[in-house]
């Protein structure tokens, strides 16, 4: 039987950012491993960047005192970054003033930044994926050759179509 990997994750909840910004930085490191992940963050130049670095430095050290409290054994240097999301939240209503007496409202975006590590699975899984992939690509290429015939029945009724406007031509240079 395998044995289960352990996740460990880290949170920065109420960040001034919006998540949308955020998503940009998280989409550079997801899946890369943690030493790699934290010298993208490095020279990132994103504002959201050092607040990312952070929260994955978190997620490690979260790792390391686990490991050693419940006895695993975890290698950090096989650590990658499993998930790296931002979710929206709570919006900050704010008005801005505005020609004439007026007020615009904004709003000023929060989010919940979440970073989980996870040791990387060994080599004997990934090969077996790679395997049964062929044999699944193979079976939804037979459904698209069944699609292309109606596709040529289709084609009398469209040159039938353009006789009329040929007629409609014709027509049309009579009268002038």
């Amino acid at each position: 039987m395998e044995a289960q990997t352990r996740e460990f994750r880290a949170e920065a909840k109420f960040q001034r950012v919006s998540p949308q910004k955020a998503r940009l930085v998280l989409d550079l490191i997801k899946g890369r491993g943690v030493e790699e992940a934290l010298n993208t963050v490095a020279f990132t130049k994103k504002a959201v960047a050092p607040l990312v670095e952070k929260v994955l430095r978190s997620a490690l050290q979260n790792a390391t005192h686990l490991a050693q409290e419940q006895g695993l054994d975890v290698d950090v240097d096989n650590l990658y970054v499993k998930s790296a999301i931002a979710n929206e939240g709570p919006r900050m209503k704010r008005i801005r003033p505005a020609p004439m007496g007026r007020a615009y409202r904004y709003q000023r975006r929060l989010a919940h930044i979440a970073i989980s590590v996870a040791e990387r699975a060994q080599a004997n899984g990934l090969v077996q994926r790679v395997e049964e992939e062929p044999a699944k690509k193979a079976a939804p290429a037979k459904k698209t050759a069944g699609k292309k015939a109606p596709a040529k029945k289709a084609a009398p009724k469209k040159a039938a179509a353009k006789k009329p406007a040929k007629k409609a031509a014709a027509k049309k240079s009579a009268k002038k």
